[in-house]
């Protein structure tokens, strides 16, 4: 059944229409492709429904708000486009893109009142996900500090989830020189600040710890959730302002996306975490307390 699937050609979502992949095209006059000029959300859907929906279409919000790009569509009908193409893909289990622009407008960088957006929902499928899953990775990561410097906030908000990512980009470019999974991103102080498309934690003094998001940090969703199953097991959570060493001595480090989920790391910048390679214990349980949650709230099976 999944190699035909592989098989057939997908379906994305385009404003409006679910057409099929060789047909689901833009204007080259369209905003996002010429500037940059729109907001996107990477999800993924577990069981046939996409993760922390309200979450995803909050931070979509402030990104619009940002950009002061006034789609007019609802959080249900973005939502109720997600769930058409997943069910046109026969898709359960997947990973999600949604994505906004303010379409064609007259060619001046100037925009103006978005009145005909472009929107656009494109799906791959993934593992299933919960206590049976198959992780994405076929690892743990390894990290490397790279020379490109995070964004600061008052030149591109880091909240701002925009389809300009040319700062990821030339981070991930670095490490062609490397063997690297990831690229440690700081800011301008020289203090971390994320990877290229992840957020990093790392666990020292027995506490985990992550960037606060006072620095040019996204606010991710799967940050957010392992914080609140953190505290959920009173495993001390700290935000603050780290240095590269605080990544490099650490007892244990890890990296997170909607993707990944929770990705352990086991060298960072060449140097190995902790004692044995692999995920440590609060990484190992965290990531247990994750595919439990997903278990619970996706697929309906007893957990305990």
């Amino acid at each position: 059944m999944s190699e035909e699937r592989d098989k057939k050609e997908l379906y994305y979502h385009v404003d409006g229409s679910l057409v099929p992949a060789s047909k689901a095209t833009v204007s080259v006059r369209d905003r996002g492709f010429m500037y940059g000029d729109g907001a996107f959300e990477t999800l993924r859907a577990y069981g046939g429904d996409v993760f922390k929906w309200d979450s995803h279409a909050d931070r979509l919000d402030e990104t619009c708000t940002i950009l002061q790009l006034d789609h007019g569509l609802s959080r249900e009908t973005l939502k109720q486009r997600i769930d058409d193409t997943l069910d046109a893909n026969n898709f359960t289990d997947a990973y999600v893109k949604l994505a906004i622009t303010r379409g064609v407008q007259p060619g001046k960088l100037t925009p103006q009142p978005t009145s005909d957006p472009t929107v656009v929902v494109y799906v791959s499928s993934l593992p299933r996900g919960g206590k049976e899953s198959t992780p994405v990775w076929d690892g743990p990561a390894t990290l490397q500090t790279v020379k490109t410097k995070r964004i600061p906030n008052n030149a591109l908000p880091a909240r701002a989830k925009t389809h300009n990512y040319l700062n990821g980009i030339l981070a991930r470019l670095e490490l062609r020189v490397s063997d690297a999974d990831e690229a440690v991103m700081i800011d301008q102080d020289g203090f971390i600040a994320e990877g290229a498309t992840s957020n990093l934690f790392f666990v020292d003094d027995n506490a985990l710890k992550t960037p606060s998001l006072e620095g040019p940090v996204l606010p991710g969703i799967t940050r957010q959730t392992v914080i609140e199953l953190a505290e959920s097991e009173s495993i001390p959570v700290e935000t603050g302002r780290y240095r590269p060493d605080d990544l490099r001595s650490a007892d244990e480090v890890f990296v997170t996306n909607s993707t990944w989920e929770i990705r352990p790391v086991d060298r960072v910048d060449g140097i190995s975490i902790g004692e044995a390679a692999g995920a440590g214990p609060v990484t190992t349980l965290l990531s247990i307390l994750y595919d439990r949650q997903v278990e619970s709230q996706h697929y309906d099976t007893q957990t305990a």
